[in-house]
């Protein structure tokens, strides 16, 4: 059974992910953020994130309202903070987004309109998959990843915990990326790329 859903955050992301939820007829309690601002789909401001513990984790599920346009830890951390309180987190998936039966989605995947994720892809938790995205056979994405909109990963791409790859670009077959790591946007990855590092162009260069 559905259990009513509270989003964290309430900026264009968000909006986003609240079409989702009315699109598949989740009864959406509200959203929390630092001060009560204007929503464009009527939904409720509840109060700040400590508001949270008002419920408990048997009565709601979460959705993680925010976006990233860069490597950032902030969606890791609440999203582990509200997991050691034992909530859980919803699947948010697009009805238009082409899924194989045979990839594996780990808690609190946000995957967007047109995202095509084919055979034995696997990706971790707490990833958004954004608008348009393409996720070819085996590929192995890890957990509080963004893969941006319009991005393509060739089969078998790797990408490690923490990483952002932006708008556009694309990796070719059997590259790893390593964790914490930023592709800038419209590149083109050849050739692996190491944790914490930043990489742009055509083909993609460290920087």
């Amino acid at each position: 059974m559905n259990k009513p859903i509270i989003i964290i955050g309430n900026g264009g992301h968000a909006s986003v992910l609240t079409e989702i939820l009315l699109l598949q007829q989740r009864n959406i309690l509200g959203y929390t953020a630092p001060s009560e601002e204007s929503n464009s789909y009527g939904v409720k401001y509840i109060g700040t994130d400590k508001v949270i513990e008002a419920y408990s984790p048997e009565e709601v599920e979460l959705v993680l309202g925010l976006g990233t346009v860069h490597v950032s830890t902030v969606r890791h951390s609440i999203f582990e903070k509200m997991k050691k309180h034992g909530y859980i987190f919803t699947n948010c998936i697009h009805p238009t987004a082409s899924i194989s039966n045979t990839a594996l989605l780990a808690e609190g995947i946000q995957i967007m309109a047109g995202v095509v994720i084919q055979p034995n892809a696997k990706i971790g938790e707490n990833t958004i998959i954004n608008t348009g995205a393409i996720i070819e056979h085996d590929c192995l994405i890890g957990a509080h990843v963004h893969i941006a909109p319009g991005t393509t990963l060739s089969g078998g791409v790797i990408i490690g915990d923490d990483s952002h790859i932006g708008t556009g670009s694309s990796i070719i077959q059997g590259i790893e990326i390593g964790t914490n790591t930023l592709i800038g946007a419209g590149s083109v990855v050849i050739s692996n790329i190491g944790a914490s590092k930043k990489a742009f162009g055509v083909p993609a260069k460290e920087v």
